[in-house]
Order: structure tokens, then C-alpha cells, then sequence
């Protein structure tokens, strides 16, 4: 009885092996049919897939533009969590212009500032006037309506991106005026996005407030396609320079009902098509707007130089004249408005015209972000 064990141990152990080795070989020949770093082939041809759209981002965003003339130093970036060079300039045929070795050493600096700061460093296409004169309008909107020129366009942002180390593009067409205007923009940012996206970089456009700052009603003149928005990161609402409006109103720059009027505007949309509002940020002016339309627009960093009490007040009477612009409470105001409807952040206009120390509003914006959280 005990040799029949050990035949039947002998027979289920070579058995065994025999099935092991098998497997194993089996599954080595399948894994030697794949090459590595491709997938294996199928049957079926695979179907092109679009590139993901962004998700809107859980941190609250402070975004701050920064003028190419200015010393980039100016800038508080540990307090910033996107700065925006402004501006690179669009050619009727789709190149890209910065204003001289200046603008282009102030952008090097600013992106290895803003890094050493754990900031994101983007660069702004477009604004209101062109480096070659006049308004951008004209060479912005030859640029996106040919598609040849769209496409060098993208290329040519891209290139700059990557040699410059950006973490992203900002769009700054001023403004789209027409239906055509509206499907070439459209057109543009989701060529642009199906190109930053896979690469890790962020695509944001800023957009008109859309809001008559006398009326509070929706301005007809200015198009966007609702569903653009869908392929960017940030929508930057310019909502100040409300002084032109219905005739030239210095007081109308930017107070508290006009922003409302805004918020609300941008937050129905946006619920209408189904767009995250985190999406949107809401701008502030750190300029004040002169009562006389002889006189020149002033810095808030000016006004507290000129008494540190103006931190307190939305208007002031300096050189003969009464200004209008946002103090402390107002900005923080508006920055627990934005919050309050659910929106990502705030954007200001700009970091450079910001006053140092204790009345900067920077830091007021920020002061109040953390109270909201």
C-alpha cells in the first residue's frame, strides 16, 4: 500500500509540473506578442477620441495681469495663484509680436518669479491696442477668421509656451462683433485647447462684463458662442470701464450694482448651458477713473501715496478733479459676491497699479478669500 501512495504522489507531482509549465509558457508566449510601450493590435479600427475638457479647479484663483512695460518685481506672486503677461500681439497672418528684448526679458523674469512661487506664469494675446497702432481689433479678427492663419496662430503659441516655459495661454480678442466673429473665436480656442490640454497647460479667455453699466442691461453688440467656454480653464470678466457707457460717466467705472448686475448675468448663463461657474472670475479695477475726460487715469498705489485714508473710499477729489475707483471694502465686497454665486475666483487689472503694505489690495482680496474658506 505504501509503494501505490508513493506511485500516485510521484504521478500528481509530474502532473502538476507539467500543467505549470504550460501556463507559464503560454503566458510567455502572449507576453512576447506585445511590444512594449504599444498597445496590441485589434480587430477593430479605434475610434478617434476628443481631448478631455478641463475640470474647474477646487483652489480659488487670484489672478493678477502685469503690464509688458513694468518692472515683473512689483508683483506679490506668494499671494497669486496665476499671473498674465500682457501683452503678445496677433499679426493679420497668424505670427506672434512682443514689444521689443524689454517685454521679452520682463517675461522670462516674470514666469521664473511667479515659479519660484509656486504661481502659474501665462501669457495674454490680444488687448485693446496693437503694437503696430490702433486698435487689436482688426489684426485679431483677420487672424482667427482664415484657418490657415488660425492654425499658424496655435503653432506659434505653442512654440512660444514651450521655449518660455508658460503654464498656459490667456485669449484677449476685444472684442468680438459679430456672429462670425463669435464661430471664429470658438473656432480658435478649441484648436488651441486640443493642443495645451494634453500638454498640462491652461487655456483662459477674457471676455467683455456684457452688462450696460446705465441701463444693467445686456450688451447685443458683443458675441460669444456660449459653448466655447466649454474648452477653457478660466473665463476673466472685465467687468469695470462701465464709463463709456451711454455717454462718458467717470462714476460708472465699476460700483458695487453694476458688478452685481454682472455676477448675475454670467451666473444665469453659465446655469443655462450648463457650465461650471468655477470657471468664472471676476475682474476688479486697481485704477481710478478721473471725472474730467482731459485727465489721466490714476493708480490706486497713487491715490494711498497721496493720503492712506483713500484705502477707505470708492472716489476722491485729486488735481482739481473727482475720481472714481474701488477701495478696500468694496473689493472685498465684490470678492465675497463672486465667492458667494459660486464662482472661482477674482482677476484684477492690474498687479502693478496695486499699493505696497498694509492698504494693498491684493492682500485685501486675499484676507478675504481666507475668511470665505
Amino acid at each position: 500500500m505504501k509503494k501505490l501512495y508513493l506511485l500516485l504522489a510521484f504521478i500528481l507531482f509530474f502532473l502538476g509540473g507539467f500543467v505549470t509549465g504550460t501556463l507559464f509558457s503560454t503566458k510567455n508566449n502572449m507576453l512576447n506578442s506585445i511590444t512594449i510601450g504599444q498597445n496590441p493590435q485589434s480587430s477593430k479600427e479605434l475610434e478617434q477620441k476628443t481631448p478631455p475638457m478641463p475640470e474647474p479647479s477646487t483652489t480659488k484663483m487670484l489672478i493678477g495681469y502685469i503690464q509688458d512695460f513694468r518692472d515683473p518685481s512689483v508683483a506679490n506672486y506668494h499671494q497669486l495663484t496665476h499671473v498674465i503677461f500682457s501683452f503678445a500681439h496677433p499679426t493679420k497672418d497668424g505670427n506672434v509680436l512682443l514689444n521689443g528684448d524689454t517685454a521679452l526679458d520682463h517675461l522670462r523674469t516674470m514666469v521664473s518669479k511667479a515659479h519660484q512661487n509656486s504661481t502659474k506664469a501665462i501669457l495674454a494675446i490680444g488687448g485693446w491696442f496693437h503694437i503696430n497702432g490702433g486698435e487689436s481689433y482688426a489684426y485679431f479678427k483677420a487672424a482667427i477668421a482664415s484657418p490657415a492663419a488660425r492654425t499658424k496662430l496655435v503653432n506659434e503659441l505653442m512654440k512660444l509656451t514651450e521655449t518660455e516655459n508658460l503654464d498656459g495661454i490667456d485669449i484677449d480678442f476685444e472684442h468680438p462683433r459679430s456672429q462670425e466673429d463669435a464661430v471664429n473665436l470658438h473656432a480658435f480656442i478649441q484648436e488651441l485647447s486640443a493642443k495645451l490640454h494634453p500638454q498640462g497647460k491652461e487655456l483662459s479667455v477674457a471676455v467683455h462684463s456684457k452688462i450696460h453699466s446705465v441701463t444693467g442691461t445686456e450688451l447685443g453688440f458683443i458675441m460669444y458662442e456660449p459653448t466655447m467656454f466649454q474648452y477653457v480653464d478660466h473665463v476673466n470678466i472685465m467687468a469695470y470701464d462701465g464709463q463709456w457707457d451711454g455717454g462718458y460717466h467717470a462714476a460708472n467705472l465699476s460700483p458695487y450694482p453694476f458688478t452685481e448686475k454682472i455676477v448675475n448675468y454670467w451666473t444665469t448663463l453659465f446655469d443655462t448651458h450648463n457650465l461650471s461657474k468655477e470657471k468664472l472670475v471676476l475682474g476688479v479695477p486697481f485704477y481710478a477713473q478721473p471725472e474730467d475726460p482731459k485727465s489721466k487715469q490714476v493708480s490706486y498705489d497713487a491715490l494711498i501715496k497721496n493720503n492712506p485714508d483713500n484705502a477707505g473710499k470708492d472716489s476722491v477729489n485729486l488735481n482739481g478733479t473727482t475720481y472714481y475707483y474701488n477701495g478696500e471694502e468694496t473689493i472685498q465686497r465684490k470678492t465675497k459676491l463672486a465667492l458667494d454665486n459660486g464662482f472661482g475666483g477674482i482677476m484684477m487689472w492690474e498687479v502693478g497699479l496695486d499699493a505696497k503694505g498694509e492698504h494693498s489690495l491684493t492682500a485685501a482680496i486675499s484676507a478675504e478669500m481666507k475668511k470665505i474658506k
